[in-house]
């Protein structure tokens, strides 16, 4: 097997443990051992580090986190395969909603491979906005490269566990999103590279405190709670029930209330 496909492999095998962290890989392969996603909710980000843009600027990651929720993505553009799944995903699963990207919310996608540029980040950074086809793309979705220690910082903030391979010169690496607040605090991990857009949805306007999204949304989040062991959300059927019992009690109200002013009129319009 050749040192790419290897590598595929390995980060395929990452991904899967996702979920679990670094602490529960007892067994693996000492190439993605250690490798995973632990989640580190509600921890401030590093806004005061440094990074590129895709224009070649320096730029501080605090200047992306302002009045709108952000997905992070934590990937390398050079990757072979996982990472330009992770973020097909994401794009797929962003024209599955409403929300737009540049307005709604912001997308944040930093390299963790230190040897890449800037024109790697452009180009697939027109690569992603030309798929995503809407408008506020170029403004919303910002692809950086960083050096080393902010890179680590980053990474190491955000709970995720990456290894450099010598002989293959690839990353093993797991799969995922984040969704940070728009003050720099993580509120959610996505897994995988397949993201409903029930949970991109409600995880961003979880994040905003309400600020983006309807009265749908809020019964929503309402009926439906994250879980971080699956990184999703799912069902409360005691909402669920309260949600039904206050809506049939206030149907049986509304049908009492009709029927006692049918009664009413009826009698007031009888003759004496």
């Amino acid at each position: 097997m050749s040192g790419k496909r290897i590598c595929i492999a390995a980060s395929i095998l990452a991904a899967v443990f996702s979920a679990t962290g670094a602490a529960q890989q007892y067994g693996l392969p000492a190439m993605v051992r250690g490798v995973g996603i632990d989640q580190n909710l509600n921890a401030q980000l590093p806004l005061e580090l440094t990074f590129r843009d895709e224009t070649g600027q320096t730029v501080r990651l605090g200047q992306y986190f302002r009045q709108k929720p952000v997905v992070l993505a934590l990937v390398y553009y050079e990757c072979p395969m996982l990472c330009d799944m992770v973020l097909n995903g994401l794009t797929h699963s962003m024209e599955q909603i409403s929300l737009n990207l540049g307005t709604d919310f912001d997308v944040v996608t930093v390299s963790f491979n230190p040897h890449e540029t800037w024109q790697l980040a452009a180009a697939k950074k027109a690569n992603y906005v030309e798929k995503y086809q809407r408008q506020g793309a170029t403004q919303g979705w910002h692809f950086l490269t960083g050096q080393e220690d902010n890179i680590k910082k980053l990474a190491d903030t955000a709970g995720f566990h990456y290894k450099y391979d010598p002989i293959t010169k690839q990353y093993a690496h797991a799969s995922g999103i984040m969704i940070i607040t728009p003050e720099g605090k993580i509120s959610r991990y996505f897994y995988g590279i397949d993201y409903k857009s029930k949970d991109l949805r409600l995880g961003l306007v979880e994040a905003s405190q309400d600020k983006i999204g309807n009265f749908a949304d809020q019964v929503l989040l309402f009926c439906f709670h994250y879980d971080p062991m699956t990184g999703k959300y799912g069902l409360v059927i005691a909402n669920v029930t309260r949600v039904l019992a206050t809506a049939s009690v206030l149907a049986l109200g509304g049908m009492i209330f009709f029927f006692l002013r049918r009664e009413r009129h009826d009698n007031h319009g009888r003759p004496v």
